[in-house]
């Protein structure tokens, strides 16, 4: 996806195509249109053939689009088709509902190491992860070859072991923290705030009522 180039916007919807393209390669279906994918996604027809406009020719003018070749063009472009261990930092409330879920929605996915300073936690398997010492973290993350982690450490504790994530060579990092960690260049960061997320959802419900009520968060 990187050399793509393609917008960020575009990038983050990406993942929702696909998942409805699964839905309809297994429901049978043969072709689809823009107008039938807008209707399923929520994101309009206009958008979603700019989308699918930045990787060529994807579809055809009065056919649509093939299903299973569409499909298998966003499994290799998402890397679905190889399976991307995850680690997760922090095994709290938070961490914990992560384990449990461990994206069982997709099969490229997985939370294979977890890391806790509570020491209750550490060397026991929980939702069928190992979780280990954080004195373990660095070694453990290079051994497993894990570049990605998962971030729901306390704040006081986010910046400080983001540092050490860096240091142990990954390159992704999802933080669930309120606050913005600082990284070199190299790394990327994907902030998840759920606060902020549900303060925006409420201002849009109280400011704009029922224009709101479908409008994506892809948007």
């Amino acid at each position: 996806m990187a050399e793509a180039k393609i917008p960020k916007a575009t990038a983050k919807r990406l993942p929702i195509y696909y998942r409805y393209l699964n839905i309809l390669f297994n429901a049978g279906k043969q072709r689809v249109s823009s107008t039938e994918l807008s209707e399923a996604v929520q994101v309009d027809s206009a958008t979603i053939r700019r989308d699918f406009s930045y990787f060529g020719a994807l579809g055809k003018r009065g056919y649509g689009y093939d299903v299973e070749s569409l499909l298998n063009f966003f499994k290799k472009t998402l890397n679905q088709d190889r399976l991307t261990n995850v680690a997760l930092i922090g095994v709290g409330n938070l961490g914990h509902a992560l384990l449990n879920y461990n994206f069982r929605q997709t099969n490229s996915v997985r939370i294979s190491a977890a890391f806790d300073i509570n020491e209750e936690i550490a060397n026991t398997i929980q939702s069928g992860v190992p979780v280990y010492p954080m004195a373990e973290m660095k070694e453990q993350l290079q051994i497993q070859q894990i570049d990605v982690a998962i971030l729901t450490v306390p704040i006081d504790d986010a910046q400080k072991v983001a540092d050490e994530l860096v240091a142990a060579g990954v390159k992704g990092i999802m933080n669930f923290t309120p606050i913005r960690i600082s990284v070199p260049a190299t790394v990327r960061v994907q902030n998840v705030d759920l606060a902020n997320e549900l303060q925006t959802l409420i201002y849009f419900l109280d400011h704009y009522g029922s224009e709101a009520a479908n409008q994506s968060t892809t948007d």
